[in-house]
Parts: structure tokens; C-alpha cells; sequence
């Protein structure tokens, strides 16, 4: 299965709330580098970590955070998407942007994630905390 076929597994479980299937898309060290310097900021490793920290991002924003996949490309073991994503918390300006997320896949697991918004200020902003 190629690189691109793997993040598609990835999506698919996103769009689809399966935390199992998208637990079993991530290799048992995989690295998730969350940019900015607010309270989801940082790196998270292994896919129990990983999938916490995705589930922090529902908690935070009431359930309303959203992603969806626009564009993918790739290059040997590494996947670019494009990507727009949206949340929604009180008392915040809503989440409204796009990003490009960079996977890297081995063993026909995701090994690495790299996420790049298109205003970091703001999305730390939205993050965080009260």
C-alpha cells in the first residue's frame, strides 16, 4: 500500500470519529509535532498520546472541531495534504483555516506528522488557555 494510501486510512478515520481505525493508521513510536505555544503545542508520541491529544482539540472546542482533507500529494514515503480546519469555543474568535499537514509513512505506518497553519497566532490564540 503506498504512502498516499495510508494517510486516505487516516482521513477516512478522521471523517469517520473511529479513534481504533486511526489509532491502527500510526506506528507504535510515531512523533505528531503539534506547532505553537499554546496548551496543545508540542509533541506527542505513540498513537495513545496522539489520539488524546486529537480528542483534546473535541474537548476544547465542545465537539465542534473539524478537519477535512482538500488535496494530497506524494513523494516516496512522505504525504502533503492540504487541509482546512474549523472549531468553534466561547468567547473565541472561531478556527477558520487552512494548513498543510506533512506525514511521513513507513512500514505502511505513519511514522511523523508535521502541521503548518496558515496564521499560527491565531490558531494559538483560539487554543489557548482561559
Amino acid at each position: 500500500m503506498s504512502a498516499i494510501d495510508i494517510v486516505g486510512q487516516y482521513g477516512a478515520a478522521m471523517a469517520a470519529g473511529d479513534m481504533q481505525a486511526l489509532a491502527a493508521t500510526f506506528a507504535t513510536d510515531a512523533v505528531w509535532h503539534q506547532p505553537g505555544s499554546s496548551q496543545v503545542s508540542g509533541d506527542k508520541i505513540g498513537p495513545d498520546a496522539i489520539i488524546a491529544h486529537l480528542g483534546r482539540f473535541m474537548e476544547l472546542s465542545g465537539g465542534t472541531f473539524t478537519l477535512e482533507t482538500e488535496s494530497a500529494t506524494e513523494s516516496g514515503d512522505l504525504v502533503a495534504a492540504t487541509v482546512h480546519f474549523r472549531a468553534a469555543r466561547e468567547g473565541r474568535t472561531d478556527l477558520d483555516q487552512h494548513g498543510v499537514d506533512v506525514f511521513r509513512v513507513v512500514d505502511g505506518r505513519i511514522a511523523e506528522v508535521w502541521l503548518i497553519s496558515e496564521d499560527q497566532i491565531a490558531e494559538d490564540a483560539f487554543w489557548a488557555e482561559a
